[in-house]
C-alpha cells in the first residue's frame, strides 16, 4: 500500500526511486539524460516522476555543480517584435538544454543597460545576450570589464577588450540590393531613415547605400539618423518631403521607424508608390498587409535568436569567442515603383 504525500510533503529522489524500484543513482542518471540508460529503466522512472509530481531541486542542484543553468539576456526594447522573435528563438534553444532564461528590457536607455548587466551578476547567471541600447556607453563598457561571465553580441560591435562572441547580421547585401533595385527604376535621390549611429545596423546600412550611390554619379543618398521609434520616422519624413530636393524614395531603417513613416505619409495624402516609393527593414505583419504590400530587407530574426543561443552554449562548454554572420536579403514589393 502506498501512502500519498500531503501538499506539505515534497517527493524526493528517494521516493523516486523506491518508487520505480531502482537505485538513487539510476534515477539521476535518468533526469540528466545519461546516455547508459535502458528504455526499461527510463520508463520506469519517469512513470515515479509522474505519479509522485517529483520536481528537481534546481537550486541543491545549480550549488553542487557551481552552475545556476539560467542566462540573462538584455534587450533594448522587447516592445520591437523583432526583438520578441530574436528572444523566443534564443529561449527555444536554451530550455532543449535546461536553461532558463531572465529577460531584461532597457527600454533603450543605455543606463539600464549597465544596470541590468550588473544585476543579472549578482544573480550569478551562467552567461549574458546583449542587443544593447548603446555600443559606446561608458557605463556599460565599465559593467562588462572584466567580466568572467560568457557573453554574446546581438548584432552590436564592442571594443576587443571585451571579449564576446557574436551573432551579426550582413545588413550590407540586403541594402545594396534594395538600393540597386531603386536605381533601376529611375530613382535619382533616395533617402534613408534610420536609427542612432552608435548602433552597428544603422552603420552597415547607411554604409551599403552610399556605396551603391558611388557606384552611380548621378544618385544622391540623403540619411536621417535618430532613434527607432515612430517619432523619429514621422519627424525625418516631415523633413526630407519639405526640403529643396526631396527624395523619390524612402528607406525605414527598422518596422517601428515604418509606422512613423506611413503616418506621415497618410497625413499629406501621399500614395505608395505613385507619389513616392517605400522600402522597410525587418519584416512584419504590418509590411505584407499593408496595400500595396512594401518591399523589405528581411532577416530572420528567429534564427538569429537560436544562434545566439548556439554559441552561448559553446562558450560554456569552454570555445573560444566566435562572430557568426548571418544574411540578409532584398523582398520586393508594389511599394516600389518608378519616380513621378
Amino acid at each position: 500500500m502506498t501512502v500519498g504525500l500531503g501538499r506539505s510533503q515534497r517527493a524526493g529522489i528517494r521516493q523516486v526511486a523506491d518508487r520505480a524500484g531502482v537505485s538513487v543513482s539510476s534515477v539521476s542518471r535518468v533526469l540528466t539524460s545519461h546516455p547508459d540508460v535502458s528504455a526499461r529503466m527510463r520508463k520506469r522512472v519517469l512513470e515515479a516522476v509522474e505519479q509522485l509530481g517529483y520536481e528537481p531541486d534546481w537550486l541543491a542542484q545549480s550549488m553542487r555543480r557551481g552552475a545556476t543553468l539560467t542566462v540573462g539576456f538584455v534587450v533594448g526594447d522587447i516592445s520591437n517584435p523583432l526583438f520578441a522573435q530574436i528572444a523566443l528563438g534564443a529561449e527555444v534553444s536554451l530550455q532543449r538544454e535546461g536553461y532558463s532564461m531572465l529577460l531584461a528590457n532597457s527600454q533603450n536607455q543605455p543606463v539600464l543597460d549597465a544596470r541590468h548587466i550588473r544585476l543579472f551578476q549578482q544573480r550569478r547567471v551562467d552567461g549574458l545576450l546583449l542587443s544593447l541600447a548603446s555600443e559606446n556607453h561608458t557605463e556599460t563598457l565599465e559593467a562588462l570589464a572584466g567580466l568572467e561571465t560568457p557573453i554574446v553580441l546581438i548584432d552590436r560591435d564592442l571594443p576587443p577588450a571585451v571579449a564576446a562572441s557574436a551573432v551579426l547580421s550582413d545588413h550590407q547585401s540586403g541594402m545594396r540590393a534594395a538600393a540597386a533595385s531603386l536605381i533601376e527604376l529611375g530613382h535619382r535621390r533616395i533617402g534613408m531613415i534610420t536609427g542612432s549611429i552608435d548602433l552597428r545596423p544603422s552603420r552597415e546600412r547607411e554604409a551599403a547605400l552610399r556605396a551603391v550611390c558611388a557606384e552611380h554619379p548621378e544618385v544622391g543618398a540623403v540619411v536621417r539618423p535618430g532613434s527607432f521609434t515612430a517619432a523619429h520616422g514621422a519627424a525625418a519624413t516631415a523633413e526630407l518631403l519639405d526640403g529643396a530636393d526631396p527624395p523619390t524614395a524612402l528607406v525605414a531603417g527598422g518596422n517601428q521607424i515604418l509606422i512613423g513613416v506611413l503616418r506621415e505619409l497618410r497625413a499629406r495624402g501621399l500614395s505608395v508608390p505613385s507619389d513616392i516609393s517605400l522600402v522597410s527593414c525587418d519584416e512584419v505583419p504590418l509590411s505584407e498587409l499593408y496595400d500595396p504590400p512594401i518591399a523589405t530587407i528581411v532577416r530572420d530574426p528567429f534564427r538569429i535568436g537560436q544562434r545566439a543561443a548556439e554559441l552561448l552554449l559553446g562558450r560554456l562548454r569552454g570555445d573560444q569567442p566566435h562572430h557568426a554572420v548571418l544574411p540578409s536579403m532584398f523582398a520586393p514589393g508594389r511599394s516600389c515603383g518608378p519616380p513621378r
